[in-house]
């Protein structure tokens, strides 16, 4: 397993261009089975996760090239509905090929997911959305294999689906299990991240007829066949939001290039509650650089409170970034995770730190600050506390040790060198 060598309290300077979304081109790479032709896509992030799915789809047949950040997926000899579950067992994420696998075949079969350790994640919100637009389910070896086939409705006439809950990954399989249904389908109770609109603005260039994605109710006209499509994916607000706070607690001046700041808005609020100094240079189609040149005292939220929540909420893929950001802030902020009963296990090794971190319930925790860190032997349990850790290890005082970084390179492309160009004293050991 590898490891980071963090030497803490270096000042980052320079310019980081922020890569392709994660959550929206790992969709796409899921998608393309339905386009028995080309996809090409463009501002692919080079991560464990997306050669994952890709592993996942070339199981199905695919013919994939990977070159620089480009992805050119040849689907036209796929043939089969039953992806390797090697892969699908390391990517959580995964499940979403079920709606492109009901598509084109009206059947899949499908093992289940693996992933981060943040809690409890069941499928049962796809499971029952695939149930009520006509697809029914055999559940084998004690839950782990799925066997979904497509009944008569699905394959003729308009449905109505109602989501139990907002699922991004549940919202993302049915849309795209729909787009080559012969009917209308309407998605309600939709959850509405840019991710999604993402995807939709790509399937809708290879022909699908999405509209309304990014609103609680999505609608989707069937078609009968999708085109060979080209398609540049938007960047990554996480990545974005993890390297503005990575730059505000280290000090320095860091240009952070190709953010869309509309995905931010409630965080960047946030961001001023705290005293983040930043600029927001607007660049073309609604994209911007942002300067952070961090000279202020940061400061708690004005409420006490980060509240995380689906889209537009604060996006629960910044709470741990968050919450070292909070633990250099003057004064006491509590943070509240309403999406995942385990995304707090990054915390402990904060505490070993020296943070001043109080678990009130599984949900919700309170960070009096600031505080000095120290640095640590510590370890990293999935993608985003990962990512939380290392900018804790950026300004922490001494050497901190951070093990099993593969959770990190599953989101952040080459998380460690891109820092070092802006100055941090980071060393990757195998």
């Amino acid at each position: 397993m590898a490891k980071f060598q963090i030497t803490g309290q270096q000042k980052l300077n320079g310019d980081f261009k922020v890569s392709g979304a994660k959550n929206a081109a790992l969709k796409m790479v899921a998608a393309a089975v339905m386009i028995p032709g080309v996809t090409t896509l463009h501002n692919i992030p080079k991560i464990v996760d997306i050669e994952r799915m890709v592993d996942v789809i070339k199981s199905l047949g695919a013919k994939v090239e990977y070159t620089d950040h480009t992805l050119v997926i040849d689907a036209t000899n796929v043939k089969s509905f039953s992806p390797d579950e090697t892969p699908i067992k390391k990517l959580r994420g995964s499940v979403v090929i079920i709606g492109p696998l009901l598509a084109r075949f009206g059947k899949a079969h499908f093992s289940e997911p693996g992933g981060c350790l943040i809690g409890s994640r069941p499928i049962d919100t796809h499971l029952k959305a695939f149930e009520a637009i006509d697809v029914s389910i055999e559940i084998s070896d004690k839950g782990e294999k799925f066997f979904l086939q497509a009944g008569s409705k699905f394959k003729k006439g308009d449905i109505e689906v109602v989501l139990s809950e907002m699922s991004v990954t549940a919202t993302e399989n049915i849309m795209m299990a729909a787009v080559l249904r012969n009917g209308k389908t309407i998605i309600k109770i939709a959850a509405c991240e840019p991710e999604i609109v993402d995807l939709a603005n790509f399937l809708n260039q290879a022909g699908a007829k999405i509209s309304d994605a990014g609103n609680h109710t999505i609608i989707i006209e069937g078609v009968k066949k999708l085109n060979d499509v080209e398609y540049t994916v938007m960047p990554d607000r996480i990545e974005a939001g993890t390297m503005v706070i990575a730059a505000a607690v280290c000090g320095g001046r860091v240009k952070i290039m190709n953010i869309i700041p509309d995905h931010l808005a409630l965080v960047f609020s946030k961001f001023n509650e705290m005293s983040i100094d930043y600029e927001i240079i607007p660049a073309k189609n609604n994209h911007a650089d942002i300067i952070i040149n961090q000279r202020s005292q940061l400061v708690a939220p004005v409420s006490a409170k980060l509240d995380v929540r689906q889209y537009p909420g604060l996006p629960t893929d910044l709470q741990a970034p968050l919450a070292v950001l909070a633990t250099q802030a003057k004064g006491e902020t509590r943070i509240f995770e309403t999406l995942f009963n385990s995304r707090f296990d990054y915390t402990k090794w904060l505490v070993e730190m020296g943070a001043k971190i109080d678990i009130l319930n599984p949900f919700l925790i309170e960070i009096n600050g600031p505080s000095l860190l120290h640095g640590r032997e510590i370890e990293s349990s999935d993608i985003r506390g990962g990512a939380a850790l290392v900018i804790a290890a950026l300004c922490a005082r001494g050497t901190t040790i951070i093990n099993n970084v593969e959770y990190i390179d599953r989101g952040y492309e080459d998380f460690d060198l891109r820092l070092k160009k802006l100055g941090a004293e980071i060393e990757r050991i195998d």
